[in-house]
């Protein structure tokens, strides 16, 4: 049945992941182990659907990978002592106890060497955890793909000139590893909250996933601003998880949500943690907290109309002191349209260098344009933001967007 084989596919995409951080561990080394976890996933979705899905999935990829794996060293043959080493793998010595335990954030920790700049560090993190393709990370990154593609090349080549071994660093390394952690794990919940490309506008594996790893980093760096924030953030955005989408799976707009379907919980425990990482951080707020409070106030409104926009602008002032970047900038104009009216919004959207093959830039233009009544100048950008490129639900609300002109 295709619906049973799109299953698999899907379960097996999520559970290789963190196979892929498991092999890492053991062989040391990404290539290796991305060639043993891709012959692992090819057998999984010829046998699965055929034979049914194991009852550990996750296990039967792992042991299928290191028997690839193994498999591929005894091919090499190029030096004895080679296949001993292999076997070793099977049951691997224990690490000491300061080691970051799970795989798949130890994997982010080793990609984020400082070897490495931080946007390389970044973009070897996102891609070999298997959940983003280049494009993707492309996209993440506000880079052309094959700009990315030749970037990991690099970051790759470096790894292996310099002998950078991919093991998790000590504890008090982990800090100095931190800025490249905390952006990857956020850029892999951005991917999940709303998909550059395909067919789903939630990918929620990704964002469950990502809220996994920064629970975890908060066990591990209790007292960081960066990671308390960071948790804070993905919380009160994936609040609203619920409300998004329609029935259909049709973006929902923030003005449109019904609140009562917003998560208290999350909520409450988000906004907690944005104080806390406030707190914690009084001479230099850490963009990861301040990003926090603008969500918060949009968590914390009883209806859009009671918004605090005065006090959303206010919090991206602060962010711009810390985080001045292209994409701050367009939010922000969003925050000011909202408050003194889409002219104002216009306005700064249009001093705004650097985002021309941003769809969200072209998309935010249409839709003020839209409201202040200017249609042509508003099916032009609109089109624009599709010839960009989002995913397939994006692209549909744009287009009803368009139509309404």
């Amino acid at each position: 049945m295709p619906g049973a084989g799109d299953a698999v596919a899907r379960l097996v995409r999520e559970e290789g992941t963190r196979v892929l951080a498991t092999l890492v561990r053991v062989t040391g080394g990404i290539d290796l182990a991305q060639d043993a976890v891709q012959d692992a996933v090819v057998r999984a979705l010829e046998t699965w659907p055929r034979d049914g899905v194991p009852d550990n999935p996750r296990a039967w990829l792992v042991v299928t990978a290191k028997n690839r794996a193994v498999d591929l060293i005894r091919r090499e043959n190029r030096r004895a002592g080679k296949e001993a080493e292999a076997m070793t793998w099977i049951d691997p010595a224990p690490e000491p106890p300061e080691v970051v335990r799970d795989d798949l954030l130890r994997l982010v920790f080793t990609c984020c060497h400082p070897a490495l700049n931080l946007e390389a560090q970044v973009a070897l993190a996102l891609r070999t955890l298997g959940g983003l393709s280049t494009a993707e990370v492309a996209r993440a990154l506000l880079v052309p793909e094959a700009t990315m593609a030749k970037r990991l090349t690099r970051a790759k080549q470096k790894i292996a000139q310099a002998r950078i071994p991919y093991r998790v660093p000590a504890a008090e390394e982990l800090p100095a590893r931190l800025s490249g952690v905390a952006a990857t794990v956020y850029l892999i919940f951005n991917e999940g909250y709303a998909a550059g490309a395909g067919a789903d506008l939630v990918r929620v594996a990704l964002t469950r996933e990502a809220v996994r790893l920064a629970r975890l980093l908060a066990e591990l760096m209790p007292d960081e601003p960066t990671v308390l924030g960071l948790l804070a953030l993905m919380l009160l955005h994936d609040s609203r998880r619920e409300a998004r989408l329609d029935g259909e799976g049709r973006p929902v707009l923030l003005a449109d949500q019904d609140r009562e379907r917003w998560n208290p919980e999350a909520i409450k425990e988000g906004v907690g943690l944005a104080g806390a990482a406030l707190r914690r951080s009084p001479g230099r707020p850490d963009p990861y907290a301040v990003q926090a409070a603008i969500a918060a106030c949009h968590a914390l409104a009883p209806s859009y109309a009671e918004t605090a926009w005065d006090a959303i602008v206010s919090w991206y002032d602060v962010l711009l002191t810390v985080q001045d970047t292209p994409v701050v900038r367009l939010n922000r104009a969003v925050a000011v349209g909202e408050r003194d009216g889409p002219a104002a919004g216009l306005a700064l959207v249009d001093e705004i260098p650097g985002l021309d093959a941003y769809p969200w830039w072209h998309a935010t233009r249409a839709e003020l344009l839209h409201r202040l009544g200017r249609a042509e100048e508003a099916r032009a950008a609109y089109g624009r933001a599709l010839d960009a490129g989002m995913s397939d639900p994006q692209a549909r609300h744009l287009r009803g967007r368009l139509g309404q002109l």
